[in-house]
């Protein structure tokens, strides 16, 4: 058997088949930098063919402002030296200038003699756009976190923060170095710092947002009130990547609160003062002539004024249906008396318009148990119930009031303000259905409307509670 060696002319058209069908643009040239050879990937990168650039300069496809470097890499190639891959810029047929990758390696002769350059072009322009469009993102978020207001960073899974915004490093003064990790510890304050490390520790334990509130120290070194919060970051699988975390300076809030819950507590102060004198005003003016009269007025201006404790309280942002219930009951029996039963949410909170009416109308139905209903004999009973419930797509506070086992009931012969304030005054300030019912067996009281009438910070847990109850139901 005869073996028959690859020719030389075999081996140069096998390799000319390579470059021609290569990706990548490969151009040869002369020591002088005219084209040898110019493949399809050249054709196709900067628009021209190679009938048009071999045996021409390659200068035409360098943009004039870096016709020296190819004076340096002819320089370098005729030395020998083989020129590593670097970036430029070059022209289009349409001199449109594109972003290119060179690497240019020295041509010998069989006698190793230096005759030429072999030069691979990759394009860069996909890579150029997104980097291009990458560095825009960090200019983007660079000016977006650093001119916020809040202090921002984020920290990895474990909790070790690893970028802090400048706002962050202007007020502590703190240096990357030292807040790096768990450094930000140094400017919580003392006697807050172990439960704030423990509140994060549990919270991100569980993957769950978290939020606080507690000092930080200054450049100054005087402490500022922060409201903190930070969220998970999850990837595409649903694994924890990082925390993003912002820090709120709510010193003036705070201040400016407590400032407003002072001058409440004076107006509070003064309207009991102002009630005070009412209430003496009627005892001097109507006073034994008609003891009826005075007792329901000096009732019922208690009742304003429980419910205006409650309300100021809490800054006139509302009171709890739980507090208002509980707190008039107190005027006319012990709330933990075993013949009062309340039977409802704790936090659902109204709007103080609402609180006031249900507070009055509860006082006002208490006080005539008292006198005529349940609560007149030791065997009756007070139940008072409320709760949100779904109703045809809709939520809806339901408040009932029953009385049981006190004596046999009949409707009142003429209804006066007493019904106004159970009645038509609650059904305006809880715009809902207001139902009275005097049965014999004890009186039925009853308000639907809508969470409308919920402070706003109540309106969320309302809906919560309700999607509950129809879960469950």
């Amino acid at each position: 058997m005869v073996k028959v060696g690859r020719t030389s002319s075999f081996r140069d058209a096998h390799l000319a088949a390579i470059v021609d069908h290569s990706s990548d643009t490969i151009v040869s040239k002369d020591l002088d930098g005219n084209v040898l050879s110019w493949n399809a990937a050249a054709e196709r990168l900067f628009g021209i063919p190679a009938s048009e650039m071999i045996g021409q300069s390659i200068r035409r496809i360098i943009p004039a402002d870096r016709q020296d470097e190819e004076d340096r890499i002819l320089a370098r190639v005729r030395s020998g030296e083989l020129v590593s891959k670097f970036e430029t810029l070059r022209l289009r047929a349409d001199g449109t200038e594109i972003p290119v990758a060179i690497t240019v390696s020295p041509i010998r002769d069989e006698a190793g003699r230096i005759i030429g350059a072999s030069k691979i072009a990759n394009d860069l322009r996909e890579q150029t756009s997104l980097r291009t469009e990458l560095l825009r993102s960090q200019r983007q978020f660079k000016a977006l976190a650093n001119n916020i207001p809040q202090l921002a960073w984020m920290a990895d899974g474990d909790g070790r923060v690893f970028w802090y915004n400048q706002r962050w490093y202007e007020f502590t003064g703190t240096t990357a170095e030292s807040a790096q990790g768990w450094g930000w510890h140094d400017v919580v304050h003392p006697e807050h710092a172990e439960r704030v490390i423990d509140s994060i520790r549990d919270v991100w334990s569980r993957g769950e947002p978290w939020e606080d509130t507690y000092p930080l120290r200054g450049a100054s070194g005087e402490y500022h009130w922060f409201l903190s919060r930070a969220q998970p970051v999850h990837d595409e699988k649903g694994d924890l990547l990082f925390w993003c975390g912002t820090n709120t300076d709510i010193t003036e809030e705070r201040e400016t609160n407590e400032r407003i819950r002072l001058l409440m507590n004076e107006v509070n102060h003064r309207a009991r003062n102002i009630l005070a004198t009412i209430q003496a005003i009627v005892h001097r003016t109507v006073g034994s002539t008609d003891q009826a009269l005075t007792e329901a007025l000096i009732r019922r201006i208690t009742a304003l004024a429980a419910n205006q404790d409650l309300l100021t309280n809490s800054n006139w942002s509302g009171a709890s249906i739980d507090a208002i219930c509980r707190s008039q009951m107190l005027h006319v029996v012990d709330p933990s008396d075993r013949r009062v039963q309340f039977d409802g949410p704790e936090d659902l909170v109204l709007k103080p318009t609402a609180a006031e009416a249900l507070g009055l109308a509860i006082h006002e139905l208490a006080t005539n148990a008292m006198k005529y209903g349940a609560l007149s004999s030791d065997t009756g009973k007070v139940s008072l119930r409320w709760n949100v419930a779904e109703v045809g797509g809709e939520r809806r506070l339901e408040i009932e009031w029953r009385e049981s086992g006190g004596p046999p009931v009949s409707r009142p012969s003429q209804t006066g303000f007493g019904t106004v304030i159970i009645t038509r005054n609650p059904e305006m300030a809880l715009r809902g259905k207001v139902v009275l019912d005097y049965s014999p067996e004890g009186v039925v009281w009853s308000v639907a409307t809508t969470d409308k009438v919920f402070s706003d910070s109540a309106s969320d847990r309302s809906r919560k509670d309700a999607k509950r109850a129809a879960a469950a139901g």
